[in-house]
């Protein structure tokens, strides 16, 4: 059952990383009504964003003549074919086995089993753990700065 469930949901991962949202996205960019620009304040300095210019309409798509397709030919039928029926299965003659023989196991004495002595060892007692005394630390040396630039970190702003 794990194995299933695992399987069920290494599918499950593998088609979520495969799928993309381009066709969603396409669909939605489609469908949705594009939004009014906000009208904007003028910003001292900055020159008017020029406004874009009306492109001609999309000429019609000609349309496609229709197709005509010869007539789909008859499929001609099988003729029905009698076939001889199946022979019946020869019977098994029954035939009389004679009887098992009996087994007779002989009866065995067997010796018997020695006794076993453990003899008796006494372990010396456990030693006692010397205390260990307490140490303090010396202080934690300042680990200079150094301009070293890290990865994968924005470049200080240039000024």
């Amino acid at each position: 059952m794990a194995s299933t469930t695992s399987f069920l949901a290494m599918i499950m991962a593998c088609t979520l990383l495969a799928s993309t949202t381009c066709h969603a996205a396409r669909h939605l960019a489609d469908t949705t009504p594009a939004a009014a620009p906000p009208a904007a304040a003028a910003v001292p300095g900055l020159p008017a964003v020029p406004t874009m210019p009306t492109l001609p309409p999309m000429p019609a798509v000609p349309k496609v003549p229709a197709l005509t397709v010869p007539p789909m030919p008859t499929v001609p039928t099988v003729p029905q074919v009698t076939l001889p029926p199946i022979p019946a299965v020869p019977a098994v003659p029954k035939v009389t086995m004679p009887p098992m023989p009996a087994i007779v196991v002989p009866k065995v004495t067997m010796a018997p089993m020695p006794a076993v002595v453990v003899p008796k060892v006494t372990v010396p007692p456990m030693p006692a753990i010397p205390f260990v005394p307490k140490m303090t630390l010396p202080p934690m040396p300042s680990i200079p700065t150094v301009n070293v630039p890290m990865p994968f970190l924005a470049p200080p702003p240039s000024t």
